[in-house]
């Protein structure tokens, strides 16, 4: 358990070290496992129709609503380990 929880720190780091910027699903698939991984299902309101990016994020963390943390956590890590390599 602690060594997930150390990967899924340091993909969040080395995520930040690409040279290339993921495509706008491959950025919404990482936002939405890093936010179900640190704080497990989705709170709040839906944002605002005329909140194009909010709603997408919204919609990318609420699509992993009932998924383990740590499941999560893994394929985030998994997920940067293949954009990095």
């Amino acid at each position: 358990m602690a060594d997930l929880k150390s990967s899924f720190e340091q993909a969040s780091k080395d995520i930040q070290t690409l040279t290339e910027r993921p495509d706008n699903d491959t950025l919404l698939r990482l936002y939405g496992l890093y936010k179900q991984g640190s704080e497990g299902d989705v709170k709040g309101d839906k944002p605002g129709f005329f909140d194009f990016v909010g709603t997408a994020k919204y919609e990318a963390w609420a699509k992993l609503k009932g998924t383990a943390q740590e499941d999560a956590q893994k394929k985030y890590v998994d997920l940067v380990k293949k954009l990095i390599a």
